[in-house]
């Protein structure tokens, strides 16, 4: 407990550091920008469209520092929030989504992956999920309020308070919501309930 509240004090300071100085917000891009990428890669299924999306949300970081308001929480929650917002204005019709799913699964296997270690590790990442297309577009169908605490639970790893934090909701409506939003992937994804119940049971 004390080294996270080590963490955040310091975090703190950057921050405020950042308000004024280039290379103080150039610190937390480096800490943040491969976390961000990999949320915004999940969420798109497109490595350029990651790409643009998260520079874009460090942009309107870097426009906005200067508003921010520390609140004892981890610099990455706005990120995220971003991020989320801008995820949604980039995907306000379903069938954008679909295509790019659909592009993904067709060259994924054949993809030459940069020399950028974001790209790299984030690649990395998927391969590891042998059925992660197969969820993607499940998840796709589902309301955007459930895609994003369905990936903000299981793919980012983020505890129900944190998902509070970054969607600016309470801790009771998140675990609402993703107890909703699992019922109705285990309706999209029934054919195959073994894929459900391992995805279900990851803590």
């Amino acid at each position: 407990m004390k080294d996270l509240e080590t963490d955040l004090k310091q975090e703190s300071l950057l921050v405020n550091r950042a308000k004024n100085d280039p290379q103080a917000f150039g610190e937390l891009y480096d800490k943040y920008y491969p976390q961000i990428f990999g949320y915004v890669l999940k969420r798109t299924i497109n490595f350029e469209v990651a790409q643009d999306v998260t520079s874009e949300v460090f942009f309107k970081a870097l426009k906005n520092i200067a508003k921010f308001r520390w609140q004892g929480v981890p610099f990455s929650s706005w990120l995220y929030r971003i991020a989320t917002n801008e995820i949604t204005n980039s995907f306000k019709g379903d069938s954008r989504r679909k295509i790019l799913i659909e592009q993904f699964s067709a060259s994924v296997s054949q993809y030459s992956p940069s020399p950028d270690v974001e790209i790299a590790r984030a690649e990395e990442e998927l391969k590891k999920h042998s059925e992660f297309i197969a969820l993607n577009e499940a998840i796709a169908k589902l309301p955007l309020k459930y895609q994003e605490v369905i990936t903000f639970r299981f793919f980012e790893k983020k505890q129900l308070k944190e998902i509070g934090e970054i969607l600016d909701k309470k801790e009771g409506t998140i675990k609402s919501l993703l107890h909703r939003g699992l019922e109705k992937l285990r309706t999209l994804t029934e054919q195959n309930a073994t894929f459900y119940q391992d995805f279900s049971s990851i803590k």
